[in-house]
């Protein structure tokens, strides 16, 4: 009789779980697979496409870079920056979620001790056998179990893996463009020295040039409005000075946040030291995926927005559950752990959702809609990664070019500023033609640091817009 009653529970537990799977058929959870985006081979703008895979991203920030003092400050930014910090904090976050995910397979499990005191009515049915009261004691562990009979628990779980990945190269991000930030400022100082040591010269030639003027004005070979004019080069060149020596102090302090420190003043290279040597190699556009942080968590959030697709389908099919608890329960306190105190249930069930106010209906619309934002984003992510690129690219040519005719400029208003010295001295030139030639020559002087600068800082854009840095 025992064997007959064990084989029926069998059966039923054999037909219930057929059931189950059979249902299992009318859904199953899709994979994701990255999707075809045709803009990728054009993200480029130039007129040689790369061939080759190898990128300068791939390149540590440790050898782009060669000056010792800007090494030690990215050093330090990576790990004091407050940015950083508070993204190191949303990752262990993400991460804690991520682990909630990779526990839904397991069950629930809780352990409760009660003691219960029940006065019943002395007219009642219980009331008269009773006493009127009852006191009960229990010991009770209670377990709840989901199957994963539609790869709910799956997709929740990989949706949570995909945030946590994508916190991770959120982190990452804010990595690379630390370290752009850092080496950007960093040769803006340079830069900012050099335009000082400039000015700073070009005061002292002034305070010599009103010495000058004034002696030929003694002598009857100028007047006093060259006198004036030479005084008011010379104070121009001061008030200059003046707004270089704050435009340092305050990129120092901009300095400062980065590396997550008080204001101060910072030691420094120079400008025409400054040599990057890596060879400027783009990879093919498909790198980006890999390469670029930002593109990863797009692709990250299109992941979990697809995972979260799957689970609000899920919604609509029935849920296998299994839910026990026993333990000891006694009315008596001292005959509690006791063998016959020992009670146990099991109850396994599908529940189907049928009404539920349409909100399994939206859920999904809404996950839909997020989830074509979420390729949308991916989508715009890669365009913007393209762009960067192209833009760092031109303008480092651009200002390489630049710079030669730069150069050739300084050179030849150099040479102009002599002569109209040496003509108004010997008196064929006027004081207008001399101060002419030396604010046009101060001008070109600065531009032309301006120029070296703008082609280290297109380096630096071009190595994170490739997703150098973080590696």
């Amino acid at each position: 009789m025992i064997s007959i009653i064990k084989n029926n529970k069998l059966q039923k537990g054999l037909v219930f779980v057929a059931i189950a799977f059979t249902l299992q058929s009318c859904f199953v959870a899709k994979d994701y697979k990255r999707p075809e985006i045709e803009e990728t081979e054009n993200l480029y703008r130039t007129d040689n496409l790369p061939s080759d895979s190898l990128s300068m991203a791939d390149v540590s920030w440790k050898t782009l870079f060669t000056d010792p003092f800007l090494n030690q400050y990215i050093e330090e930014g990576l790990q004091n920056n407050m940015d950083v910090r508070i993204a190191i904090q949303q990752m262990i976050a993400a991460e804690a979620y991520a682990k909630q995910g990779k526990a839904g397979y397991l069950p629930s499990v809780s352990l409760g001790a009660n003691a219960t005191h029940q006065e019943l009515s002395k007219n009642g049915q219980f009331g008269s056998l009773f006493g009127g009261g009852i006191d009960q004691y229990d010991i009770t562990a209670s377990l709840s179990w989901e199957a994963d009979v539609w790869g709910k628990i799956r997709s929740n779980k990989r949706a949570t893996t995909a945030n946590y990945l994508q916190s991770v190269a959120a982190h990452q991000a804010v990595k690379t463009q630390l370290i752009s930030n850092i080496a950007i400022t960093y040769y803006q100082l340079l830069a900012l020295d050099s335009q000082l040591e400039i000015t700073k010269q070009t005061i002292e030639t002034r305070k010599n040039s009103v010495k000058t003027i004034k002696a030929l004005k003694d002598a009857g070979l100028t007047n006093q409005v060259a006198v004036d004019q030479n005084i008011a080069q010379y104070n121009s060149a001061r008030a200059l000075e003046v707004d270089i020596e704050t435009a340092i102090f305050k990129t120092e302090n901009t300095l400062s946040i980065l590396l997550g420190k008080s204001a101060q003043k910072f030691e420094r290279g120079s400008l025409t030291n400054q040599k990057i040597e890596t060879e400027l190699k783009l990879g093919v556009p498909s790198t980006l995926l890999s390469n670029r942080p930002d593109v990863m968590a797009a692709e990250y959030n299109l992941i979990q927005s697809f995972e979260l697709t799957n689970v609000a389908r899920s919604n609509f099919y029935p849920s296998l559950k299994l839910t026990a608890s026993g333990g000891f329960q006694s009315l008596d306190l001292d005959n509690l752990i006791n063998a016959n105190s020992l009670f146990a249930t099991i109850v396994g069930g599908l529940t189907q959702p049928i009404f539920n106010k349409r909100n399994l209906k939206t859920q999904k619309e809404v996950a839909l809609a997020q989830q074509e934002q979420s390729l949308l984003q991916f989508k715009k992510a890669l365009l913007v990664a393209g762009n960067e690129v192209s833009n760092a690219l031109f303008t480092y040519t651009s200002e390489t070019k630049k710079f030669e005719f730069r150069k050739n400029e300084v050179e030849a208003l150099r040479k102009a500023e002599q002569n109209s010295d040496e003509l108004l001295k010997n008196g064929y030139a006027t004081y207008l033609d001399l101060l002419t030639a030396r604010q046009s020559a101060l001008s070109a002087e600065l531009n032309i640091i301006d120029s070296k600068l703008q082609q280290l800082v297109s380096i630096v854009n071009l190595y994170e817009a490739l997703g150098g840095g973080w590696q």
